[in-house]
């Protein structure tokens, strides 16, 4: 069990109400520790705490500020297994996973480390002899985190790394499924000393901290992963005080077999990327196009993978697909899967709930592979979120590239071929902020992450993420 209070201008409270939510293990439905449960008045003592300290880290030498983000990165590693394992008991995953997100978590804060001694100004030629034009960044102020329960380290310091590194403060609320990680990265930052105010922690309400959060004119920028609909309701809050954002919506990744690639290395690619943390990766494919002469074959590698995986809990030796987050997941998966077989899908293997030493206590889903399905099936256009994997075959190139493009959403894309002309073409043509070619393991520290159309704007990562964080300012100086 452990105990999360709030961390605002260095100092750990409790809420006003000293009311607490519980946090559970998908697994086991095991309450495995409680948060304290905030809203409005904590969030406004963490949004003033976060601008009092503003002044003083705004104007810290940049190398100091690099200084602070590299220690904690190093402690997080050095902490590596205890942090997995935390992350594993809330959140669900393998702990092989875990382990894997702890250290790009470090990474992420190793790299804006460097970036923030990299936040260059420029000269710009004057009209006359007697000017001076410079262009300066200058960090934003204020700004907030929401994060989402899916990865509850990475999608944290991926956020906060760029924004200290820029010069900025920052207010962080984690998702209610998965506070506890993010109790224990606040735990990191107050043992190196960061000074006070610079980082804040606030749990309990997304509506009443995240309405506080957007309605607060100290609030410079608000960074949000999570679902399209939220994000909407974001930048119509927004809109009053033309707060800036950075969103990272909801996903449907196409993924597209074509007949020249290498058949192992693209189901090796898709099982990477479909069955990661059970499927819940707004990155993770969700739709997958074969080409016809190949789509037997490839179904049939597929499922022969698919039933190979080990599901159970993250703890367990071996274990290869963890819980989903909850059983809500669970029957929004469960309706995918039966709105396809409706409408004529087949299932290759999966399809339904696994039970767990006979019971069905935790929330697991097995790795499913569906056939045939229908283009007017509600997974075809809707999010899955889950270990469950439709196939459509393809004739045309023109054709498939259509397909994945309809879509609203614009996150990322995959396609598999050793076509070098067919993946220049296909690659420009997919209406994606993100697209891979032979590889889905695409998120790295040092690339942009970001999307198009209703999957958001703006990006994270490489120095395009820590430019988020800043603003252009234009001098004119007469000499």
């Amino acid at each position: 069990m452990k105990e999360g209070l709030l961390f605002i201008n260095g100092e750990w409270i409790t809420s006003e109400t000293n009311q607490w939510i519980d946090v559970e293990n998908p697994a086991s439905a095991e309450i495995v520790g409680r948060v304290s449960d905030a809203g409005a008045s904590e969030t406004r003592l963490a949004i003033a705490a976060a601008e009092e300290a503003f002044s003083l880290w705004s104007q810290l030498p940049a190398k100091e500020r690099a200084d602070y983000l590299m220690a904690v990165g190093k402690k997080m590693m050095d902490r590596q297994k205890e942090l997995a394992m935390l992350l594993t008991h809330e959140q669900g995953k393998p702990l092989a996973e875990s382990l894997g997100e702890i250290a790009i978590s470090a990474d992420y804060l190793f790299w804006n480390a460097e970036e923030a001694k990299r936040v260059y100004g420029e000269t710009i030629p004057a009209s006359s002899s007697n000017k001076r034009m410079l262009a300066i960044r200058q960090p934003l102020g204020v700004c907030a985190a929401i994060t989402p329960w899916n990865f509850p380290a990475m999608m944290i310091t991926r956020k906060i790394g760029p924004a200290l590194a820029a010069g900025c403060t920052v207010v962080v609320k984690p998702a209610s499924y998965t506070p506890l990680t993010a109790v224990a990265i606040m735990e990191i930052f107050e043992e190196v000393g960061i000074p006070k105010g610079v980082v804040n922690l606030v749990t309990g309400s997304a509506s009443e901290i995240s309405g506080e959060l957007m309605s607060n004119n100290t609030v410079r920028k608000i960074s949000f992963t999570g679902s399209t609909a939220v994000g909407k309701l974001l930048m119509r809050d927004a809109a009053d005080q033309v707060k800036k954002l950075s969103l990272e919506l909801g996903g449907h990744a196409p993924l597209i077999i074509f007949s020249d690639a290498d058949l192992d290395a693209a189901v090796q690619g898709v099982m990477n990327s479909k069955f990661r943390n059970a499927g819940q990766m707004c990155v993770c494919v969700n739709r997958l196009y074969v080409e016809r002469s190949v789509a037997e074959e490839v179904t049939s590698k597929l499922a022969k993978a698919a039933a190979a995986l080990k599901v159970g809990n993250g703890l367990d030796s071996g274990v290869e697909v963890g819980p989903l987050i909850n059983r809500k997941a669970i029957d929004h998966i469960q309706s995918q899967v039966d709105d396809a077989l409706t409408k004529g899908a087949k299932v290759i293997t999966g399809g339904c709930t696994v039970g767990m030493n006979g019971e069905q206590t935790g929330a697991f889903y097995q790795p499913t592979i569906l056939s045939n399905v229908s283009d007017d099936a509600i997974i075809q256009s809707e999010e899955t979120f889950g270990p469950v994997l439709p196939i459509w075959v393809f004739d045309d190139e023109q054709e498939v590239v259509q397909k994945a493009n309809d879509s609203e959403y614009g996150l990322a894309a995959y396609l598999y071929t050793r076509d070098l002309a067919r993946s220049v073409r296909v690659s420009e043509a997919l209406e994606y902020g993100i697209v891979g070619i032979n590889d889905t393991g695409v998120a790295a520290v040092q690339a942009p992450f970001g999307g198009m159309k209703q999957s958001g704007f703006g990006v994270e990562g490489g120095y395009y993420g820590v430019e988020e964080y800043t603003q252009i300012k234009y001098i004119s100086v007469q000499i």
